[in-house]
């Protein structure tokens, strides 16, 4: 059994893979001795413990002791390969394995790059908008973090380490198996792993920590995403008329609105006014001045995207902007708004179903923020389960034409 493993462990100091990464920069890892898991193994295995020192010392007083060869050639024999295989094998045995990340109790963000957009019935466009802002999110927390404080890689049974001072880009990384990148201080994790595509460019970038939260935070901090059916967007809100613009009777409004965010969790404001009162222009303020200072990433949702769209579950903080929501959430009296969902799906994320779904199902942050903001020329076409208690909690009435 020993001669059979030392050959599968010759052969996989020979295989090409290992020659690649050798000649990619990467270098030999060895195990150190740590005296605090030996002590541990002394008080907690000891049995095992004994029984390979024994087995080891036996191994090399044979390989000394050869009566029938010279003391030179047992010298030799001692530093053979056979013997080399039995004491790097009590070697990893005494010595802590390599660190991997801990998957339990942790935070992770996944996400395959570079994206490739495909459009099918199990693909639609707001999806890819979604994946490439976690895309995005994932890439700008690597950004933030920097050089990593270790880099291994593990090919068969060897492990190898790559330079940190060296390291200048992930893409540039030889990709064999999978690269575990560690960050010391915020005890974050990076694996790089193959695509499960198949695709030679792609790769699956994970993140692993007990708290990501802050970094996801500044990773997202000013990103504004437009989901507008084959008109996807990602960038950052912006304002035409500042706050201060509006009517007096907008401005007291606003600062109610304002105080109602900073105090509470989940916040659904509508305001109403006939077309050209700025209603639109006044949720972009209130976006830009109140919500993106606050941390929270703005979504803007028409028609096909109400219908598709779950939060998503790794941010802290979510503001939902759907304007004209009397088309959107129409009475569901009515043909019209019997052959859509859009109603419904609007319903769900006013009363905090759909929201708390996701808190369940998915992992989402106990205190994850969210804030509607909706638009409406009238309420009189709204399904009257929008305005009950508990789902609209600030209307405004928008009179004067601003734009």
């Amino acid at each position: 059994m020993g001669n059979a493993n030392q050959s599968n462990f010759n052969a996989a100091n020979r295989i090409p893979q290992n020659l690649g990464l050798l000649g990619a920069g990467w270098r030999p890892l060895h195990r150190e001795l740590d005296w605090g898991y030996l002590w541990h193994l002394v008080q907690n295995d000891t049995g095992e413990l004994l029984q390979k020192t024994l087995d080891v010392a036996s191994d090399l007083a044979n390989a000394v002791g050869r009566r029938e060869y010279a003391w030179w050639s047992n010298l030799l024999n001692l530093f053979s390969e056979n013997t080399r295989y039995e004491i790097d094998e009590f070697w990893n045995y005494i010595t802590p394995d390599y660190s991997i990340p801990d998957y339990h109790a942790k935070q992770v963000l996944s996400i395959e790059t570079p994206l490739k957009l495909t459009v099918n019935r199990n693909s639609i466009p707001i999806d890819y908008a979604l994946d490439r802002l976690l895309e995005m999110t994932v890439l700008k927390i690597l950004e933030i973090l920097g050089r990593p404080d270790s880099i291994l890689q593990f090919s068969g049974d060897r492990a190898f380490s790559y330079p940190v001072e060296r390291f200048t880009d992930w893409d540039r990384l030889q990709l064999l198996d999978t690269i575990y990148a560690y960050w010391h201080e915020p005890e974050v994790w990076l694996t790089i792993r193959p695509s499960h595509s198949g695709e030679a460019k792609v790769r699956l970038y994970t993140l692993i920590a007990r708290d990501l939260a802050s970094m996801i935070n500044k990773a997202t901090y000013n990103l504004a995403v437009m989901l507008s059916g084959y008109q996807n967007r990602i960038g950052q809100v912006r304002s035409q008329y500042p706050i201060r613009s509006f009517p007096a009777d907008i401005q007291q409004f606003t600062d109610t609105v304002g105080q109602a965010i900073f105090d509470r969790e989940r916040v659904a404001i509508l305001v109403r006014g006939v077309p050209g009162t700025g209603k639109t222009a006044w949720t972009q303020a209130v976006a830009q001045e109140i919500l993106v200072p606050l941390g929270y990433v703005i979504f803007i949702l028409d028609r096909d995207a109400v219908e598709n769209f779950v939060p998503p579950s790794y941010l802290e903080r979510i503001c939902l902007i759907v304007n004209e929501a009397d088309n959107l959430a129409q009475n569901r009296a009515t043909e019209v708004a019997q052959r859509s969902s859009t109603t419904e799906h609007i319903l769900s994320l006013l009363d905090g179903t759909l929201y708390q779904s996701v808190i369940e199902d998915r992992g989402t942050q106990a205190s994850q923020k969210l804030v509607v903001l909706l638009t409406c020329n009238t309420t009189e076409r709204l399904d009257p389960a929008m305005l009950r208690k508990g789902r609209i909690d600030f209307i405004g009435e928008f009179y004067h034409q601003f734009v």
